[in-house]
C-alpha cells in the first residue's frame, strides 16, 4: 500500500497498518466532503439507517438535544434552490437537517450526531458535506421561509446545520493535515 524508508519510525508504520486493517479507522480516513453527486436518489432505508446511527450518538446526560429532519422531497429541494437563485446543496438528492435548542445548548452533542451520520453514510457508499453557509442564507432570506416551514422546527429550536447526502460523483484526495496541532502531554 505504501513504501517505507529505513529511516521511517516503526510507530508510524504500525499506525499506517492499523488504519488499513481496522474498518472503523479506514472509514474515518476515507471520508471526504463531497460536493458533486450523481443524479440518483438515496434509498429511504439507507436514510433511515443513517438517521438511526446519528441518534445513537452519545449526548450529555442522554438529553439527546436534537431534532432531525430528513428531506427526500426533490421538488422541495428544487423549489428552495430556485428561490435562492442557485444550488444551495451541491445538487445533493437528499438533505439531513439538524436542529438544536435555540438557547445554544446541545451543539456539541449535535456535532457527535452529525459525525455518526456522515461516517455511516460513508460506510454505505454515500457521500456527505456538512453545510453551515446555506443555513445562514435560509434563516435570513424571506423567499426561502417556505422551506423552513416544511421542516416543522419547534419554536424553541433552531436549524444548526444541513448534511447534503447522495451518491458521490467525485473522489477528492485527502488534504494535508497539520499534525503539529497535536501535542502530547506526558
Amino acid at each position: 500500500m505504501k513504501r517505507y524508508e529505513p529511516t521511517d519510525k516503526l510507530s508510524d508504520i504500525e499506525a499506517d497498518m492499523q488504519m488499513e486493517v481496522n474498518p472503523v479507522l479506514s472509514n474515518i480516513m476515507a471520508r471526504r466532503s463531497i460536493r458533486k453527486y450523481l443524479d440518483k436518489p438515496v434509498e429511504h432505508e439507507k436514510l433511515e439507517t443513517i438517521a438511526l446511527a446519528g441518534i445513537n450518538a452519545p449526548s450529555g446526560m442522554n438529553r439527546q438535544p436534537w431534532i432531525v429532519r430528513v428531506v427526500e422531497d426533490q421538488k422541495l429541494i428544487a423549489d428552495v434552490n430556485q428561490a435562492a437563485g442557485r444550488s444551495l446543496f451541491y445538487d445533493a438528492p437528499a438533505l439531513i437537517c439538524v436542529c438544536t435548542p435555540a438557547n445554544g445548548r446541545g451543539e456539541l452533542d449535535a456535532g457527535l450526531l452529525g459525525e455518526n451520520m456522515m461516517l455511516a453514510a460513508q460506510s454505505m457508499g454515500l457521500g456527505t458535506c456538512c453545510l453551515g453557509g446555506p443555513v445562514r442564507f435560509l434563516l435570513s432570506n424571506e423567499k426561502c421561509k417556505f422551506f423552513l416551514d416544511r421542516l416543522d422546527i419547534p419554536a424553541d429550536y433552531k436549524l444548526n446545520y444541513i448534511l447534503a447526502i447522495g451518491y458521490p460523483n467525485e473522489q477528492p484526495d485527502a488534504k494535508p493535515r497539520d499534525t503539529s496541532k497535536v501535542k502530547y502531554i506526558k
